[in-house]
């Protein structure tokens, strides 16, 4: 029984000692309580319990779901905001020394900047400057939590919710924009077409032979089709004598 129960107790101590780590993970390693200057890893490393305790640190990027914040934009727009946010662990020694528990801290500090980021924008500008929006809050983030040991390498708007009232004000809004374009663009199709009518009509005043053609290509337009319609050539000149009786005598 002694040779079994000092067996057991090898095996028991091989067990404790012997760790292994995996390639993503660094292991920090207290002696004494005091922590050794470098972590552990990857492969099988020796932890001499009790003296030592091992804490493994996963060195993968990790990706957080920020849950939806209430905010008020600047111009006082209420809505709900969520976002992703995509850490990892540059120091493992830093984000177990510095820091109770690196995630937690993490997911708190991007809700607070997404509420504080957010409320000093406009609602149109949420909408639309996602990018600027983005790299403003991953920028804040990555400066918070560099003393944790942690680089935040993206943060992404993911939704953002607003009231039913808010969306049908939006979608005539957006209507009555479409309808001031189609409008406007009415108008210059309008202001073009009369700019080219005066500009032909000076050119036939230039050259009354143009007006002669005109008239022919509309006849040509008119007989092209199969009609019952009959028409009547007039030559212009006739219309030219009783022009030349209406204007006054020198």
């Amino acid at each position: 029984m002694g040779f079994i129960g000092f067996l057991a107790f090898v095996v028991f101590l091989l067990f404790m000692w012997i760790k292994i780590i995996n390639e993503y993970e660094r292991a920090v390693v207290l002696t004494l309580g005091r922590v050794q200057k470098a972590p552990r890893g990857p492969g099988i490393i020796f932890i001499a319990w009790p003296f030592e305790k091992a804490i493994i640190v996963s060195t993968r990027v990790i990706t957080l779901d920020v849950p939806p914040q209430d905010i008020i934009t600047k111009d006082n727009v209420s809505a709900k905001v969520n976002a992703v946010c995509y850490f990892r662990v540059i120091d493992p020694i830093k984000a177990i020394v510095e820091i109770q528990n690196y995630q937690y801290a993490t997911s708190q500090m991007a809700q607070t900047t997404l509420r504080s980021v957010l409320g000093e924008m406009d609602f149109d500008d949420l909408l639309t400057n996602r990018e600027v929006i983005n790299e403003k809050l991953q920028t804040i983030l990555d400066k918070s939590t560099d003393p944790w040991g942690i680089k935040v390498s993206n943060v992404e708007v993911k939704h953002v919710d607003i009231s039913e009232d808010l969306r049908r004000a939006m979608a005539r809004q957006a209507e009555a924009e479409r309808e001031r374009r189609a409008k406007v663009i009415a108008a210059e199709g309008e202001f073009e077409a009369a700019e080219k009518v005066c500009q032909a009509a000076e050119m036939m005043q230039r050259q009354p032979m143009a007006l002669q053609l005109r008239y022919l290509q509309t006849l040509v337009e008119i007989g092209g089709d199969q009609n019952t319609t009959t028409l009547f050539p007039i030559p212009i000149d006739i219309f030219k004598a009783f022009q030349n009786q209406g204007s006054p005598k020198p």
